[in-house]
């Protein structure tokens, strides 16, 4: 019976925790009988999956960053095969995180499980050569942007574009006034919003040169207050680190992401999801990111395309400033949030940003066409 089905779904990062949270979500109002597992956070245990295992411990970015954690990422990964093989679930969904997953995808299809993978890898920007592994491993692509579909289907791979889960999800109730209430902020200061990242290691190498600039910007500008989110699969002592080093005060905030976001006057952020999240609710934002130097370079040989940032690459335009490797330093960090709090300027440009990557994004609903597609895929297989 469709009505009960398992599901293994498996996660290695923040956003795609996140985003398969939803989609379970809307799954589980559609079909609440079905059991979920597999790889999660919080999100999608809240959506009534069990986790077992956190995926902060796959957390991990970078080909430097892997081979230093592979040990305990292969430990993961072969328990986690041995899992599927007891619990032979109906469906198997993949989340993202292609390295870890193309392998599992490997692995599994001898098992003769379904697989439908979400979220698809950057084919786009490199690795190409993943479309060959996807075209043998996998049954079915749920893909997020419209540009993506296309390419599936050149290569004839069964694939949906269900849209991306973030159009009409990243709003908030409250204006600006409102949020800044909310956290009890300084109404008269204007707000920093330091977003470093959702992995330990982004954290700790880009976090304290964000201090360092609000510290500079602090000896110019006695107005301003600052605020750091607590993202998911980040633990409050890493951060603290850094915090008690600096006679800034810095309001740490657990949950309320978008009410955060809506507080602030700026935003200096990581490379990720996060910089898409930031641009839809319309706030003035730099994006950072700073690799191992390897890393950087390897990739660089790699990636095909002249952006890392998601607001640059699905508009093909520069429209957020990307700042990398050693452009990241805490002056020029100082200099550019200078000029976002500038109003008349940075806020009519990130209005104008938010309407081209709405645009670009498409329609609304995309984790319930995700869901959707889980449905479709079982009724098939049943």
């Amino acid at each position: 019976m469709i009505l009960e089905k398992k599901i293994i779904v498996v996660t290695g990062e923040a956003s795609g925790e996140i985003h398969a949270g939803r989609m379970l979500s809307e799954l589980r109002s559609i079909a609440p009988k079905f059991q979920v597992s597999g790889i999660g956070g919080n999100t999608m245990q809240d959506a009534g999956v069990n986790i077992k295992v956190n995926f902060s411990q796959l957390s991990i970015m970078g080909m430097v960053e892997i081979i230093k954690n592979y040990r305990q990422i292969k430990n993961i990964f072969n328990k986690l095969l041995t899992y599927i093989e007891c619990e032979r679930p109906d469906l198997l969904v993949l989340v993202d995180y292609p390295g870890f997953n193309l392998k599992l995808a490997r692995a599994v299809k001898r098992m003769n499980i379904p697989i439908m993978y979400y979220i698809s890898p950057k084919i786009w920007a490199w690795h190409k050569s993943r479309i060959k592994k996807i075209k043998l491993y996998v049954d079915h692509m749920a893909v997020l942007f419209p540009f993506e579909q296309p390419i599936y289907e050149k290569a004839g791979i069964s694939v949906a574009c269900v849209g991306h889960p973030l159009v009409g999800a990243a709003i908030t109730k409250l204006n600006f006034l409102q949020a800044k209430q909310k956290f009890n902020l300084n109404l008269k200061h204007r707000i920093i919003g330091l977003f470093p990242g959702s992995r330990n290691h982004e954290v700790k190498t880009l976090l304290p040169i964000m201090i360092k600039a609000v510290e500079q910007l602090h000896n110019h500008h006695c107005d301003i207050s600052v605020v750091l989110p607590l993202a998911p699969g980040i633990a409050i002592n890493i951060i603290m680190i850094f915090i008690e080093k600096t006679a800034i005060p810095i309001k740490i905030v657990k949950g309320h992401f978008y009410d955060l976001i809506k507080s602030c006057d700026a935003i200096v952020a990581v490379s990720g999801t996060v910089t898409l999240e930031i641009a839809l609710l319309g706030i003035p934002h730099i994006l950072i990111y700073r690799a191992e130097s390897m890393t950087y370079l390897i990739l660089k040989r790699l990636v095909n395309i002249p952006y890392i940032g998601l607001c640059n690459i699905i508009s093909c335009k520069s429209l957020v400033l990307e700042l990398l490797q050693h452009d990241v330093t805490s002056n020029r960090l100082h200099w550019e949030i200078s000029n976002l709090m500038i109003p008349s300027r940075s806020d009519v440009k990130a209005k104008k940003i938010k309407q081209k990557v709405l645009t670009a994004l498409g329609p609304s609903g995309g984790a319930n066409h995700a869901a959707h597609q889980i449905i479709e895929m079982l009724k098939k297989g049943s």
